[in-house]
């Protein structure tokens, strides 16, 4: 097993501006948004960029996934006292998430490392908190008894993917599914 040293203060900060400022570039650009830039709004060089993501799908990966632990932990922060309001609250999230990094999963899939889709979506941690909110809203009786995260998950992501780049629409999307086409 390998042993990975900790980084320094310094480093550790360089990281999270970096990822930082990927996030907000990717959000604007696309995947192919430029390292170059990506460095430059972080504050470092290219080789400190490099130094801490030696490829573009490296630093994706961790766009990703510093972006999924996000949406996750606010989920687990909701109290459960309004269970189907947190559970659209949720999906907005994931929704408006999912819309808004413009090209992201598919980048990561297409890379030569090939990641797979449970690898880089993060699936199992996004189904389990999914899973939680399901079940609160369910046990009050305030969702359709068949609904499944998993089908909620589909939802969200076909909504997001058909929406790509405009979270206004997926928004507004997601709760017209949510609340049905019945006046």
């Amino acid at each position: 097993m390998e042993h990975v040293k900790p980084l320094r203060a310094d480093g550790r900060r360089n990281r999270e501006r970096i990822i930082a400022a990927a996030e907000e570039l990717v959000a604007r650009d696309g995947a192919q948004a430029s390292l170059e830039e990506i460095a430059r709004r972080a504050g470092v060089g290219s080789a400190t960029l490099h130094r801490h993501f030696p490829s573009r799908q490296a630093l994706l990966e961790a766009v990703f996934r510093d972006g999924v632990a996000q949406l996750c932990a606010r989920a687990t922060a909701r109290t459960g006292a309004k269970p189907a309001a947190e559970l659209a609250d949720w999906l907005e999230d994931l929704t408006v998430y999912t819309a808004t990094h413009r090209g992201l999963a598919a980048a990561l899939l297409a890379g030569p490392d090939g990641l797979t889709p449970e690898e880089l979506c993060c699936t199992d941690m996004l189904l389990g908190v999914l899973n939680v909110l399901v079940a609160r809203a369910s046990s009050a009786g305030a969702i359709h008894a068949s609904a499944t995260a998993e089908d909620l998950m589909k939802l969200a992501n076909a909504i997001a993917i058909a929406n790509e780049d405009d979270p206004l629409t997926a928004r507004r999307v997601l709760r017209l599914a949510l609340t049905g086409i019945r006046p």
